[in-house]
């Protein structure tokens, strides 16, 4: 997976490309770490539009996003799921933990 963070006025856009699971980890984290640093940041909105799969174990990486952010004050948004990553977001009820459009 690639992962590229970018940040603009007060919105910090960790955009993913490729699979989401578990090898992805380590990068994912370290997107984290950079997209909540900034602290004039409030929201983290995580691009899926490039995601081609993701598995549990993404799910759970996306929820420890969200406890980080919430530490930091901030705010997660998922962006641009579609196909097979927005029905497994949707069957995961993480509608109801995250804002998705």
């Amino acid at each position: 997976m690639d992962t590229t963070v970018s940040t603009q006025q007060n919105q910090a856009r960790i955009q993913l490309s490729g699979r989401f699971d578990f090898n992805s980890h380590r990068e994912f984290r370290d997107a984290v770490d950079r997209a909540l640093s900034s602290p004039d940041t409030s929201e983290v909105a995580v691009d899926l539009a490039n995601v081609a799969y993701l598995d549990s174990s993404a799910l759970g990486m996306l929820l420890m996003l969200r406890d980080k952010a919430k530490g930091a004050g901030k705010t997660v948004r998922l962006a641009n799921a579609k196909g097979s990553v927005h029905q497994v977001l949707e069957i995961a009820n993480f509608g109801k933990l995250f804002p998705i459009d």
